[in-house]
């Protein structure tokens, strides 16, 4: 255990400091670091450098080199850079690697070296070239801000949704600031410079002077300034080699540190621990580095090799040409554990695993005193949280041991916490393996979520690794290895060494109905490779017709996508490729790709009767429909027409369709409506009144009601009206004008047609009984009963029924009989039923 402890230093008395060698890197740099450009991603992401930059001198004709390294120095891409001078490296969030170019222009490439994208910084910018540049990272996402030559800041807090910012004018500045940085306050990007003696700041609105609480006096410049990795503390390095440390809004102190060296430092970071309250800076010259703290002594460390920091969550990794190593402030559970002479309840439990192992006594001695402080619990949790800090398998399996052997003699120890724990380190040791080089921290893995660690792993296209992550941690498949299998399958199809059939069978294979795959998001990944029969062909596969026509819309492969929308029988889909389709092709080529699909046609017909009359006219006269077009123009002389000489000639147009379709009654019917629509506006003209659009039994029984009943019948006589119904119209018009007088006259006219229990039935029906006798007593004997009930002579009724001798009639009676006067009747009834049934 004291040979465990022998690099760690302490800073104070309250915190201790250790380094250890996270690889032995074999990247085979042909240049030192500081030859140059140097970015690596936190959060143990890749290292880009850019060799022979255009600031060291080299021959022209010498292209600088590009090269992508894991975080263990293996090689992931290589690239000649054939663009324009870099002023600036940085890696976005999202893992892409932002260079910022003299010109403002922004190249973004992805971590095997393809170049995703581009973007300008702004004319001003490339109008007075960049200086100098930082990426930096938000909560909103990856940020760039500029220096331009004219000394004046532009930034963007957003690189996917770019939004440039032109920061206020910093008075009377004529050179570039000896230091500057970015800050991020109430959700807002700052900008903080020094200028000699003074800090300004920058926001999106003013520039201000700001002024650090406690400073050492006899500064007439600062040399160096560093933000903590989550924005929240600021250092500052003074040319009299004071490192003054506060909170990131210049409003608190926290310590101020002598470094008693004046020489700017290449490098300062920001190395303290989540929810730690020892904060500490690390310092790097050409061959020392320093981490000062709230303690009057440092911690100083020898730099064999040029170096270069990257600032963490919970430390600072330090990489050179030979190795790869991490700085960090010990963790607490593992100094009590660890620390000399410790009697912490951890320390005790792991020391009795060990003499248990050793089968001596002293395994016992431990757990009593342990148990008799009634600290077994923390004891366990102590060495299960120790484990999770451990860098080092055989510690991390020596806590683990030590915890596990504790909960033996706990009765209600809950197992979430060390089972989490055991599968958390045998991911995190998968991923820190040398071949895969992702050095994660628990603290950093926890930070960073189980998923966005999935994505890291299929951006470096470490598929099987992912895979068997998700299947290990019992992930849903949608979030797991169904959405690897989708980016596995989105990279197949970039191999364009592979032929189509073979692409798609090996993708279907594997993936099958994979439960979250969606096989048009592949074919379309696929299309966006130039592999359109490719894509076709993973279409196929797809079993949502929603997703497929999109995209074979977007492929120019309308008439498959029309079949696709048929076949799927959603006509919102059919639709949507009909209108398509019809901005695509032109007229001819439209109507006939139509023709061979009825279903389509015929859905077409239905959108055109809606909205485009003139286009399902045209639909008609091509396929000869003259059924349909004379419809067409009849329906057209009533919603497009509103002059009498339009609308009949646009009947004439149906009339002759009509003839054309063999369709004769559909063609006399439309002449005869022709006829009427003159008649109708001559009656206008003559008569006054609203005749237009009426029906010709409408328009008759108008007339009727206006007293031209010559006029009425002579209509009638025209367009060959039968008498039966005639009479009908002429009898409710009559009655409606309850001209009783001309009903009488008319129904002596001649021998009805229709009989007079009409007659009967109108009168009651206006509640007149008078006059609705008069015409009972000339009702046939077949209806007379049913006349003489309407009109109430229930009494006579049953002497006509009885006199027929009509069951149906008498009991048609009968059901009328109602009240005491009527007993009579139905006595009278019932003894004529009872003659007839004896005889």
């Amino acid at each position: 255990m004291d040979c465990y402890t022998a690099n760690w230093n302490p800073l104070g008395d309250s915190a201790f400091y250790r380094k250890y060698e996270l690889y032995s890197m074999d990247w085979d740099l042909k240049e030192e670091l500081r030859d140059c450009l140097v970015a690596a991603a936190p959060y143990g992401g890749p290292i880009a450098l850019l060799r022979n930059p255009w600031r060291k001198e080299k021959p022209a004709s010498v292209r600088p080199v590009l090269d992508i390294y894991s975080a263990s120095g293996m090689p992931l891409a290589s690239l000649l850079w054939k663009s324009g001078p870099v002023v600036s490296l940085g890696w976005s969030a999202e893992e892409e690697l932002l260079c910022v170019q003299e010109d403002g222009v922004v190249l973004v490439y992805g971590l095997h070296g393809d170049f995703r994208r581009h973007f300008s910084m702004g004319n001003e910018v490339l109008q007075n070239r960049v200086l100098d540049a930082r990426i930096f990272h938000t909560e909103f996402g990856s940020g760039v801000a500029i220096l331009t030559g004219a000394h004046r800041f532009t930034l963007s807090a957003n690189v996917g949704d770019l939004k440039l910012r032109r920061m206020p004018e910093v008075p009377g500045l004529q050179s570039a600031p000896s230091c500057w940085t970015t800050l991020c306050q109430d959700r807002v990007a700052h900008i903080l410079l020094a200028v000699g003696p003074d800090l300004y700041l920058l926001d999106h609105a003013a520039c201000s002077t700001v002024t650090p609480p406690g400073l050492a006096p006899g500064v007439s410049s600062f040399l160096q300034m560093a933000v903590s990795f989550t924005y929240r503390h600021l250092a500052l390095f003074t040319d009299t080699g004071y490192i003054w440390m506060g909170t990131a809004s210049l409003k608190e102190k926290l310590c101020e540190f002598n470094c008693n060296i004046r020489a700017p430092p290449k490098q300062m970071v920001w190395c303290s621990r989540p929810r730690s309250k020892e904060k500490a800076v690390v310092v790097a010259w050409e061959k020392r580095l320093m981490v000062v703290g709230d303690a009057p002594e440092s911690i100083q460390f020898v730099l064999d090799e040029d170096s270069y920091l990257v600032p963490e969550l919970d430390g600072v990794r330090i990489f050179s040409r030979s190795t790869h190593e991490f700085l960090h402030e010990v963790p607490v559970a593992s100094e009590e554990i660890f620390k000399i002479a410790s009697m912490a309840p951890g320390a005790l439990l792991l020391e009795a695993q060990k003499e248990y192992e050793k089968e001596s006594q002293k395994a016992d001695e431990y757990l009593r005193e342990i148990q008799e402080l009634g600290q077994l619990t923390q004891a366990v949790q102590q060495c299960i949280e120790a484990a999770g800090h451990e860098h080092r398998p055989d510690m991390q399996k020596s806590l683990l041991r030590a915890a596990s052997f504790g909960k033996c003699f706990l009765d209600r120890f809950p197992p979430d916490g060390f089972v989490r724990m055991c599968q958390d380190l045998r991911v995190l040791n998968a991923i820190r393996d040398y071949h895969i080089g992702i050095p994660l921290t628990y603290s950093q893995y926890k930070q960073l979520t189980i998923q966005v660690l999935l994505d890291r792993l299929v951006l470096r296209r470490l598929y099987p690794l992912a895979i068997q992550i998700c299947e290990y941690l019992r992930l849903p498949e949608v979030q797991g290895v169904s959405r690897i299998l989708a980016h596995w399958a989105c990279y197949k199809v970039q191999q364009k060494d592979v032929s189509d059939e073979d692409v798609a069978r090996a993708i279907n294979q594997k993936l099958g109905d994979t439960p979250g795959v969606s096989y048009s998001d592949i074919a379309a990944r696929a299309y966006g490779c130039g592999r359109t029969e490719l894509a076709i062909k993973l279409l196929e596969y797809e079993p949502r017709s929603g997703e497929q026509v999109p995209l074979l819309l977007k492929m120019k492969r309308s008439k498959l996508a029309l079949s696709k929308a048929i076949e799927s029988g959603d006509t919102d889909l059919v639709f949507t490729v009909l209108l398509h389709l019809k901005n695509e092709l032109n007229r001819g080529d439209f109507f006939m790709t139509l023709r061979n699909q009825p279903m389509a046609l015929s859905l077409y017909r239905q959108f055109c009767k809606h909205q485009e009359l003139e286009t399902l006219k045209d639909l008609y006269n091509q396929d000869d429909n003259h059924q349909e077009l004379g419809s067409f123009h009849i329906r057209a002389s009533y919603a497009a027409e509103e002059r009498i000489e339009g609308r009949v000639a646009a009947l004439q147009t149906a009339a002759d369709a009509f003839y054309k379709a063999k369709n004769e009654f559909a063609a006399k019917a439309t002449e005869d409506q022709m006829r009427l629509l003159r008649l109708q506006r001559r009656l206008e003209d003559e008569l006054g009144g609203q005749f237009l659009d009426l029906s010709l039994h409408d328009t008759v029984t108008t007339l009727i009601l206006g007293g031209h009943n010559k006029r009425a019948e002579q209509l009638a006589r025209d367009f060959r009206i039968p008498d039966k119904r005639l009479w009908w119209l002429k009898l409710t018009a009559l009655a409606a004008l309850e001209d009783w007088e001309e009903l009488e006259k008319f129904s002596k006219s001649k021998k009805s047609p229709i009989g007079y229990l009409p007659f009967v039935e109108i009168c009651m029906k206006q509640h007149n009984k008078y006059e609705a006798k008069k015409y009972a007593s000339r009702v046939g004997p077949e209806q007379k009963v049913k006349a003489l009930l309407l009109v109430g002579d229930v009494a006579q009724a049953a002497d006509v029924a009885i006199e027929r001798r009509n069951e149906a009639e008498l009991s048609l009676v009968l059901s009328h009989c109602t009240g005491a006067t009527d007993g009579a009747t139905a006595d009278k009834i019932q003894r004529a039923r009872a003659q007839a049934q004896k005889k």
